[in-house]
């Protein structure tokens, strides 16, 4: 039997290290306006390149990263779920921080959920005790996804790496005890 490509799945969806293959459709997901709302700017192809090739040094070091997401049942990449380090300048920081970044056409499905549910799990069974989360505060689809998936507010920040961005760098930080 051929070994599976995901590291874990859930119903419908599936975890794995980056490939190569991924660069396009992830380039597409990071290049949308939409998408990228609460982040500095819609990255090119060479920053998406630059973003995984520092999961795949993640994954290395750490056992974990913002993992390329499969839709089980078409294998489309659908974006990315899962597990950073932050070390920015804060009083919470370094810590573990959960969080995703999905393409538009797959929105409003419970897919970011099921997959931020299953990385906690995955998390847990790492040994990690606490997990992080922000987003901009007036992100209120991703607050909402942390909410569902268990994590409880903790309070509002200015994010250090988001001076020059006043219109997203107030966010709000939730967290969860594993």
């Amino acid at each position: 039997m051929p070994k599976s490509p995901y590291l874990f799945t859930t119903p419908r969806l599936g975890f794995r290290t980056w490939q190569p293959f991924d660069l396009d459709d992830f380039s597409v997901i990071n290049a949308d306006k939409e998408v990228m709302r609460y982040f500095q700017k819609p990255l090119s192809r060479e920053e998406t390149q630059a973003m995984i090739d520092r999961m795949l040094r993640l994954f290395d070091e750490k056992g974990y990263c913002y993992f390329a997401v499969d839709l089980l049942e078409t294998k489309e990449l659908i974006g990315t779920i899962g597990l950073g380090w932050k070390t920015f300048e804060a009083d919470f920081t370094p810590c573990v921080d959960i969080g995703w970044r999905i393409g538009k056409k797959w929105w409003n499905q419970g897919l970011a959920t099921e997959g931020a549910s299953a990385c906690l799990d995955f998390a847990k069974q790492k040994g990690i005790a606490e997990v992080l989360s922000m987003a901009s505060a007036g992100n209120a689809p991703s607050i909402e996804v942390m909410k569902k998936i268990g994590m409880c507010y903790w309070k509002d920040f200015d994010h250090a790496e988001l001076l020059a961005y006043p219109e997203i760098q107030r966010c709000s930080l939730y967290r969860i005890s594993l």
